[in-house]
């Protein structure tokens, strides 16, 4: 039998795991899971969304604080090695399992190493325009194993100098819920939320930490279009990066205006959001959420600034720095429901299957937990010489 250990810190990364858990879950002969669930999770003011994860019956769960209101990213990382160098002090763990470009992915990425424990990556490989890419890849040079979305990330991983055999693409697990049959209906989803809105937008505004200046006006600027442009949105609350503070305040001094045609949330359960999503009009912002699940319902996006620079070229994310532009594109999908065609860039769903089949492999628990950098070979046109 394998322990394996989960890690999450936001509602996003438990959404892009949890099919992953549950389908190991399956194999009580085989594995024994973990979830340490820590971050935004325990936050009053982003939801509580740990109460979410207990709906879902993941089992073995392990919950602790890594933050306070005005925790700083570099000490909630410290508090989150020393929580999760407790758990594994105290539990056996094979394998940890990480995602993304969090914090907490950080710190666990950081306790696996230096404890010599083999760390799954899921989603390494991808680009954006901030302080998260940077992390990402940190994640995947610590990592033993990484778990992709497609072929492009896995030649940037190669390119990083990782084992070629230790790449595996599953795609992206959120897909499976994705493409669910069967995702909550509309209507118990609005009655659910209190929205009454029949036609609306999803607002997402996070803040990139590399633009700290830039971010009062850049969430000012937002909001004053939205309220301008005489329309429905639902806005969720930001992550808590640095500089998050100045978002929550403009968005507490809309919410103190109590228009009709903003509805404000902490967070949402993720299938309820998907059934949102699907049914909206657009998604403006600058969540990973426009660009990575919104393409697959061909719902338009409209991507403000650099947090998902370079990401991916989808006919249906359009890109904007420019906020004086923005109100006649607001003003298009407002008037008219429009639907791109359906992309699946990030895979086709059973993640969790493909995830599963790869952890039978015997190789997989063979593999050495010192890594050397794989230097790719090239050849030198100008000097006709082969390097390696």
């Amino acid at each position: 039998m394998k322990t394996i250990t989960f890690i999450t810190g936001t509602r996003a990364d438990y959404g892009k795991i949890k099919s992953l858990i549950l389908e190991l879950q399956k194999k009580k002969n085989k594995f024994k899971t973990h979830l340490i669930i820590t971050g935004m999770h325990n936050i009053r003011k982003y939801g509580l969304t740990r109460d979410e994860i207990d709906k879902d019956n993941i089992q073995n769960c392990y919950r602790f604080n890594n933050q306070s209101n005005d925790t700083t990213m570099d000490i909630a990382l410290a508090n989150t090695i020393k929580g999760i160098n407790k758990f594994i002090s105290n539990n056996h763990t094979d394998l940890i399992v990480v995602h993304g470009d969090r914090v907490e992915s950080l710190a666990g990425a950081i306790t696996g190493c230096l404890n010599n424990i083999k760390i799954a990556h899921i989603e390494g490989g991808e680009i954006s325009g901030t302080i998260d890419e940077i992390l990402r890849h940190s994640i995947s040079k610590l990592s033993h194993l990484h778990f992709v979305t497609n072929k492009i990330a896995k030649r940037r991983l190669e390119q990083m100098g990782e084992l070629k055999n230790n790449i595996f693409t599953i795609g992206s697990p959120d897909v499976d819920i994705i493409l669910k049959k069967k995702l909550p209906n509309i209507s118990l989803v609005k009655k659910r939320y209190a929205i009454n809105f029949e036609k609306y937008a999803i607002c997402i505004f996070h803040p990139v930490t590399t633009e700290l200046k830039k971010i009062e006006y850049q969430i000012k600027s937002l909001l004053n279009l939205l309220a301008k442009s005489k329309f429905n949105y639902i806005i969720l609350l930001p992550n808590n990066d640095l500089g998050h503070n100045i978002i929550l305040k403009q968005i507490i001094l809309l919410k103190n205006k109590k228009l009709k045609d903003f509805k404000i949330l902490p967070s949402l359960r993720f299938e309820y959001y998907l059934t949102l999503l699907k049914n909206s009009n657009f998604i403006i912002g600058n969540s990973s959420s426009g660009i990575m699940e919104a393409p697959y319902y061909g719902v338009p996006t409209i991507d403000l600034g650099t947090r998902q620079k370079n990401r991916a070229q989808i006919s249906s994310v359009i890109s904007m720095s420019d906020y004086s532009k923005l109100g006649d594109l607001i003003n298009k999908f407002k008037t008219k429901k429009y639907k791109f065609k359906p992309l699946k860039y990030f895979g086709t769903g059973n993640s969790h299957k493909k995830f599963l089949t790869i952890l039978n492999q015997k190789r997989i628990w063979s593999i050495k937990n010192q890594k050397q950098f794989i230097q790719l070979k090239y050849f030198d046109k100008k000097n006709h010489r082969n390097f390696s």
